[in-house]
């Protein structure tokens, strides 16, 4: 029963974010992609003109969550190449009282999900004159920025809960594998962000680069592989179907009949000193 009733919740809240977009469309309102063409991948160990704060009591919160300006909250997922924003616009409505920060390094894309999720919370404000909680997708923000060098600065020791990793470049050249954003190195940063218990979910279509991620992350002393029919049965259902079907390269990955590879892992405690 509680089952069934957590899916009816989560496919009105899935047709609310779908009927949102469709009136924006509508209005033209909501942001096009033809307009924020970019190339499909970045190269990590550019040069890019970034900005990023010094710690992460620097982070701008009033910027990216101008709704919780005066309340104590951070961010407790982090969507790391976020792309078009899919997942963050999927689990927005499912925990309203969690604020969730995208990272992408490409500036069209960046652009994009900015502008969607700011025509979204125009949406909802004008559809919910009488609702004084924040919601709406105000628990959502975007920044532009490369996970790999600056991580540390966005998120303090412990700060996440969940970690995603969707469909990343899979860097197929052997010479281009110390760019996967799943290596030995950076490991003990996700470790470091990422409190205990807390859930990293990656997937990908090329079982190769899913076997990669499964062996690194396998040989962490601080991460241990938790299957999928676990966290459903502790309440991580709706998370999981966000992970699978919410992204652009998951929904091309289905029109494409192709196969899409899961595996989630649990931060351990760290060890006694």
């Amino acid at each position: 029963m509680a089952s069934s009733t957590r899916k009816r919740k989560r496919d009105k809240q899935s047709m609310d974010t779908k009927v949102s977009e469709k009136s924006l469309n509508e209005l033209g309102l909501m942001p096009q992609k033809r307009h924020y063409r970019q190339r499909a991948h970045a190269n990590p160990f550019s040069d890019h003109t970034l900005q990023y704060p010094s710690t992460p009591n620097n982070f701008d919160m009033t910027a990216h969550f101008p709704a919780y300006q005066l309340a104590t909250k951070r961010p407790e997922f982090a969507d790391i190449g976020c792309g078009f924003g899919g997942l963050l616009i999927a689990l927005a409505p499912l925990f309203p009282d969690t604020l969730m920060l995208g990272m992408e390094i490409r500036v069209q894309v960046t652009q994009y999900v900015r502008d969607r999720i700011a025509a979204l919370r125009v949406h909802h404000a004008l559809e919910s004159t009488d609702d004084p909680s924040p919601g709406g997708y105000n628990n959502v923000s975007v920044v532009r920025g490369n996970a790999m060098k600056f991580l540390p600065n966005f998120f303090d020791k412990g700060q996440l809960s969940k970690i995603f990793f969707l469909f990343p470049d899979p860097h197929f050249k052997a010479r281009k594998h110390k760019a996967r954003i799943i290596s030995p190195t950076l490991l003990a940063e996700y470790a470091y962000v990422l409190r205990p218990g807390g859930i990293i979910y990656t997937i990908t279509d090329v079982k190769n680069l899913h076997d990669w991620m499964v062996k690194h992350l396998d040989e962490f002393p601080l991460f241990e592989r938790v299957e999928e029919d676990v966290l459903v049965s502790e309440g991580h259902q709706d998370v999981l179907e966000a992970v699978k079907t919410s992204t652009e390269e998951g929904k091309k990955v289905e029109r494409n009949g192709g196969s899409k590879y899961l595996a989630c892992f649990r931060r351990l405690s760290d060890p006694p000193l």
